[in-house]
């Protein structure tokens, strides 16, 4: 076995390491009265152990003051939203008025796409990857429809290698060859089967070259890679806060619009709470957007998970981006050293970690192809309270998250793990 992995060894990484002390600040699941080690970040966060703190105030102010907290609650209900705001643009690289936080992902992705997926008759196709999560092919395809396109014409899927992954030279390419024909490209900012990182600035700058419509989804990128969208020019995306953002299960969604895009005042679908504030509760027969991504908003924010999310952005501010991004290099370049040292132990199960880059090019997920008995392989892992999770056919997912995961962590899965094969 490789010292490199001795516990005592990860520990005094853990000792070096200026975040550690974040790991206390969350709730982790116990297996046989100790905690377990969880790797499934890229599908639901840990729950921060302050999570009630603004919750708690919800409560009490609607207990105290009932429909006056709209109004007068320690932060009032009427603009909840904008107490996320600067920490929400802050985490994505966005300015203050490009973001707002609002309903759940994929409702995002449907208002968004209403207003950013204009096709006419020569350009009305969508280039995504062919992997792309479910829900967003659902949501693109009832888009195609709702236009009055051919969804099996309509939409252009990227080709993939042998792992799944799209080649980069491919997006450009086939970019190049339907410019004429394109009304938008969609992408997962990190896609949530491989983990592949795509090269969201220079993909932008291609689609924009031929006046191409550029979204994507970014709930496996949020919190996880280091995002500019306003620098970049992208002209809109969405992501969940759930995963790597921790605020709980279904948790809001984000959305951001690059003020280029609000300059347009493109056609949106309308409610009560995108109005102008001033006028919002008077008995108005014309809509007037608030002139900021505020004015996608539809309805009365939902505060109770707004609270829980505003707990963790607080946390992501007063760590900044750059740091979790520097200690989520160093952990996903330990955790893919002890994957595949095993391949060495064994001539008839093979590791192979799909994910395409070095550590630096890379998220925190690490998406790992077994040739052999892997849904055996991943069922002791779990037995043995180690949280990871399984893709069909051949795929298991783990993610080590800088904010919560150590290298302890990676050295005591190793261990595990050597047992289990």
């Amino acid at each position: 076995m490789n010292n490199k992995f001795d516990i005592s060894f990860a520990q005094r990484l853990d000792l070096e390491d200026p975040l550690s002390k974040y790991r206390d600040r969350f709730h982790h699941p116990k297996h046989k009265d100790k905690n377990s080690i969880y790797f499934t970040g890229h599908s639901l966060g840990l729950q921060p152990k302050n999570a009630t703190y603004y919750f708690d105030q919800v409560l009490e102010d609607w207990q105290s003051m009932g429909v006056d907290g709209h109004f007068h609650a320690q932060t009032p209900w009427f603009d909840y939203h904008k107490s996320l705001t600067d920490h929400v643009a802050t985490l994505v690289g966005a300015k203050e008025k490009e973001v707002v936080t609002m309903n759940a992902l994929s409702v995002n992705l449907h208002l968004l796409l209403t207003s950013f997926y204009q096709p006419t008759k020569k350009k009305y196709k969508i280039l995504c990857e062919p992997n792309l999560f479910p829900s967003d092919l659902y949501v693109l395809r009832s888009q195609v429809e709702l236009k009055g396109f051919d969804p099996e014409e309509s939409i252009i899927f990227l080709p993939v290698n042998e792992d799944g992954v799209v080649e980069e030279r491919d997006v450009y390419s086939i970019m190049e060859s339907y410019k004429d024909q394109l009304a938008l490209v969609f992408l997962g900012g990190v896609n949530y089967y491989t983990g592949q990182v795509f090269n969201i600035e220079k993909i932008t700058q291609k689609a924009h070259l031929y006046n191409i419509m550029i979204g994507f989804d970014l709930a496996h990128a949020a919190g996880n890679i280091e995002l500019k969208l306003h620098e970049w020019g992208v002209d809109f995306a969405a992501w969940c806060s759930y995963k790597y953002l921790n605020s709980g299960p279904g948790n809001v969604s984000s959305v951001f619009i690059h003020e280029n895009q609000i300059r347009k005042n493109p056609f949106r679908l309308s409610g009560w709470w995108g109005h102008i504030e001033q006028n919002r509760f008077s008995l108005s027969q014309k809509f007037e957007a608030i002139n900021t991504a505020e004015g996608w908003q539809l309805s009365n924010a939902p505060i109770f998970g707004m609270s829980i999310y505003r707990v963790s952005l607080e946390i992501f501010n007063e760590i900044g981006v750059s740091n979790l991004v520097a200690k989520r290099i160093k952990l996903s370049g330990y955790l893919e050293d002890a994957i595949m040292s095993f391949n060495n132990l064994s001539s008839k199960i093979k590791f192979k970690i799909i994910t395409p880059g070095l550590a630096e090019e890379r998220g925190s997920q690490l998406s790992i192809m077994i040739n052999f008995d892997g849904q055996k392989i991943y069922r002791a892992l779990k037995e043995a309270g180690v949280y990871v999770d399984w893709r069909k056919p051949d795929v298991m997912r783990i993610a080590a998250v800088p904010l919560y995961n150590s290298f302890e962590d990676i050295a005591k899965f190793y261990h595990i793990l050597f047992k289990c094969i």
